[in-house]
């Protein structure tokens, strides 16, 4: 048996525990902005737009001797049956096989269709916390009791946690919650680390998310931001990326007229990245078209779909 390092406190000399704690739950009920609140910076992309996040994102905490490795999951899809959908399917489901703890994350007072399917991928025997989140869109707080009565009839949960992923005193009260559950075992990663996510991926991440935002509805989700080129120069980032969309009224869409549009998710993206990577960012986008791309293996493939 390996020894497990402990981490030196006042008095005493804790074990170090280290965990990986899954994020899952229907598109849109706030999976990544919790996983960002959870890590203390924006790790994973956010919008109105349902599946928003598409891979596998480690997003890392460590609070005293801990060390919480949250993953965040694609929204699981029950609507379309499109390569793309069933490729993310296969994600939420790796990630649940792999994790020490799950973070179920449902609105408060809410429970439909879409949310039994991903409960119903729970197994036994790995703690489910049931995450009500989006509390402070309750105004009556009495009526959760009832419902909350009939989500424990549904799985036997190891926490139940009503929160705000938007309310820090909401957060930390929901690590102090999930740290007894994480082995007692040494941290995976560096005690700063906060994702293991490059900064290409970052990136193409980011741009997908201005995308995304300022197309609103107009814009079906199968878009996705290919890097061309990402190259460092010393505190320089020059990147070179294609925005790939499956119809030619799609391309007109994303550049807008006079090219406003294109211009307008490039300067915002190029604002966040410098932010994120403390460092000047150059930015060419371009807009491809790749009919299908969403219903073909070996297109999801080359864009980093698993």
């Amino acid at each position: 048996m390996t020894d497990v390092p402990a981490v030196e406190t006042e008095g005493a000399a804790l074990p170090q525990r280290c965990g990986l704690v899954a994020i899952v739950g229907r598109p849109n009920v706030g999976k990544s902005t919790l996983l960002n609140a959870l890590v203390g910076q924006k790790v994973s992309i956010t919008s109105a737009k349902a599946q928003t996040t598409r891979h596998r994102i480690t997003g890392i905490r460590t609070v005293e001797e801990s060390q919480f490795v949250f993953v965040d999951t694609p929204g699981f899809q029950t609507q379309h049956n499109a390569a793309l959908n069933r490729t993310l399917n296969r994600t939420v489901q790796g990630v649940l096989s792999d994790v020490d703890v799950v973070l179920f994350v449902v609105e408060a007072g809410r429970f439909g269709l879409d949310d039994a399917k991903v409960l119903a991928l729970m197994t036994e025997g790995k703690p489910v916390f049931l995450i009500a989140n989006k509390l402070d869109a309750v105004h009556r707080r009495a009526e959760l009791a009832p419902w909350l009565k009939g989500m424990q009839e549904r799985h036997k949960f190891a926490e139940f946690v009503p929160l705000s992923a938007r309310k820090d005193a909401d957060v930390q009260r929901l690590i102090g919650i999930v740290k007894p559950y994480l082995p007692e075992q040494a941290w995976f990663y560096e005690e700063d680390a906060l994702t293991d996510r490059s900064d290409r991926f970052l990136a193409s991440e980011i741009i997908r998310e201005k995308l995304f935002r300022l197309t609103g509805d107009e814009l079906p989700y199968t878009s996705t931001v290919v890097i061309d080129k990402f190259e460092e120069e010393g505190n320089l980032r020059r990147i070179s990326a294609s925005i790939v969309v499956e119809r030619d009224a799609h391309k007109g869409m994303i550049i807008g007229s006079g090219g406003e549009r294109l211009k307008r998710i490039g300067s915002e993206a190029r604002q966040e990245l410098e932010k994120l990577m403390d460092a000047k960012v150059f930015i060419e986008l371009w807009v491809k078209v790749r009919s299908g791309w969403a219903d073909d293996e070996a297109h999801l493939r080359s864009y980093g779909y698993e």
